[in-house]
């Protein structure tokens, strides 16, 4: 480690969820994989990080398609024997029980040291707690963050790791705020050195200064509230008394405890994910008083992870990037063809689209105008592979994955959509197709990492400017843009402006160039890659962290 790294502050980085590996079912979407790459990133580039997560036992769930189109759930309980034994337990209370909490570590994926708390132990109260990710309802989703934030800063006081800033990923993490806070109207967390507690404003100030914290939900119905009664039942209140809580996390005219609100206000800085979403941020939070500035530091990904380095030599060399991209292309044909049995023609263009599916994401957009877009797909001139998870609980997401599988049914040969979405899925699409596509309702998409691997891969990003593309997007350059950043109250008005600007770009632009200008395309690919693969990576992202927040 660098005499500079050496004096950076120690952070510890709490999130729900982590996604390290495909098969380590500890994730559920975009905010994990976030996660799991910054650890890579941390491990790699030597910052002085540690993560703090939770060992889920069956995870956020498989979700596949059954003979009827339609999406179930099915769980499994998991058994990972690359984890490592700390000989930690420590104990939180959830309604008023004593729940202990064993913590594991890993550092299996070239990661910085991950820390996880489990409640799965013989005799445990509430031993389900850490069954799965997301699970069930208001109840149990504190418990589960009473473990994550109270059961983390306890871990890190048993394995003996000093703390320079508490980074809390999402308001998920709040809870290890009010720790942090009894600890200093206790006096200090030492036992040797316990001090003088102090009053509940001083508490605040003090904690202040060692909170960072990361918002994504651009929509405040996303963000998660509970009815203080809740909070207190559960015991997730560390002490705080309704008052104090009311003045943490109720935004003024409501009665609700808003996790991002408490969170924001906790913190002595925040940031949003991409440079739209801080202004988008910034508007929707502008209300909170006393609430943290929020600073705009883009995401980035981990190059090793989902980036083919054939690609990255060959446009460092001036190499045909065409020759290693069909590779790339192939494979993705042969792994969809395993999975569905549906073949593919790798000569003709591929669009990928794979997100967690949620409404405003409108996964089948493109479908809306069967006019236009039916002749397309009947003579495969368009290919579409389609993968996406909805929330177990979201009837609304199950019903757009149905309305993809039901398309992937009426063009057999063109359509394809690929259940259980999860990494090695995300990395096939991401490496080996033509054009990533995207059409959320702007400005609800916080980022959009999927869009940089792609792009990192020589695959053009053809997107509506939300998220991360305004900030990269040359159009007919690297990539293209869908419409003029237009936005509108009214989603019927935006998504018919949308559909419009897709068909347009689509028919007049993408399918000419691929077909009929291949050293365009190759040059837009190489375009591509070079635009993005610095300035979207997780060192760069690091390296903002620790300039803007740490």
């Amino acid at each position: 480690m660098s005499k500079r790294k050496k004096h950076l502050p120690r952070v510890a980085y709490f999130c729900m969820e982590y996604g390290l590996r495909s098969d380590f079912k500890i994730y559920a979407g975009g905010l994990g994989i976030l996660a799991g790459d910054y650890l890579k990133g941390a491990k790699d580039h030597g910052f002085p990080i540690v993560g703090i997560g939770i060992k889920w036992k069956q995870g956020y769930g498989d979700q596949v398609i059954g003979p009827d189109g339609q999406p179930y759930d099915a769980y499994h309980n998991y058994q990972y024997d690359f984890l490592e034994e700390t000989g930690v337990t420590v104990e939180v209370e959830i309604r008023g029980a004593t729940v202990r909490c064993k913590v594991w570590k890993t550092e299996a994926f070239g990661n910085a040291p991950l820390y996880l708390l489990d409640t799965d132990l013989p005799d445990n109260p509430d031993s389900w707690t850490t069954g799965q990710l997301y699970g069930w309802f208001g109840e149990e989703r504190i418990a589960q963050e009473i473990v994550l934030g109270v059961g983390g800063v306890r871990a890190l006081r048993a394995l003996g790791i000093e703390v320079d800033v508490y980074h809390f990923n999402e308001g998920h993490a709040l809870f290890a705020g009010f720790e942090l806070l009894r600890e200093e109207m206790e006096g200090g967390h030492s036992k040797k050195k316990k001090g003088k507690g102090v009053s509940f404003k001083k508490a605040c100030k003090k904690v202040k200064e060692k909170i960072v914290f990361t918002t994504h939900t651009p929509v405040v119905q996303g963000n998660e509230s509970h009815p203080i009664d809740r909070i207190l039942y559960m015991g997730a209140n560390m002490g705080l008394s309704r008052k104090q809580l009311e003045k943490l996390g109720v935004p003024e005219g409501q009665t609700d405890f808003n996790m991002t609100v408490g969170a924001l206000r906790l913190a002595r800085m925040s940031n949003a994910v991409a440079q739209l979403h801080g202004v988008t941020a910034n508007e929707m939070w502008a209300d909170v008083k006393g609430r943290s500035r929020i600073v705009a530091i883009t995401n980035g990904i981990h190059l090793p992870t989902w980036v083919d380095v054939n690609m990255l030599n060959a446009a460092d060399t001036a190499s045909d990037l065409w020759r290693p991209h069909m590779l790339n292309k192939r494979a993705l044909v042969n792994f969809v063809k395993k999975r569905t049995g549906t073949a593919l023609n790798p000569n003709k263009l591929i669009i990928g689209f794979a997100r967690r599916a949620v409404a405003y994401k409108r996964a089948d957009l493109i479908f809306s105008s069967p006019r236009i877009i039916g002749p397309l797909l009947k003579n495969q001139t368009v290919q579409i592979i389609f993968s996406g998870k909805s929330h177990p609980l979201d009837d609304n997401g199950k019903k757009l994955v149905a309305n993809v599988v039901a398309m992937a049914k009426k063009y057999p040969n063109s359509v394809v959509f690929l259940e259980n979405y999860d990494m090695e899925i995300g990395a096939a699409m991401t490496r080996g197709v033509d054009v990533w596509l995207n059409n959320p309702i702007r400005p609800k998409e916080a980022s959009g990492t999927s869009g940089m691997k792609a792009a990192m891969n020589g695959g053009l990003n053809l997107s509506i400017l939300d998220g991360w593309w305004p900030e990269a997007c040359e159009h007919g350059v690297n990539g293209w843009q869908i419409g003029d950043a237009f936005e509108d109250e009214d989603p019927e008005v935006q998504t018919e402006h949308d559909r419009r600007a897709l068909y347009k770009v689509l028919i007049e632009e993408v399918l000419p160039t691929f077909y009929k200008n291949k050293k365009k395309w190759r040059d837009m690919m190489l375009a591509s890659i070079q635009s993005t693969r610095k300035a979207f990576s997780v060192k760069r992202m690091l390296d903002e962290y620790y300039e803007k927040l740490y």
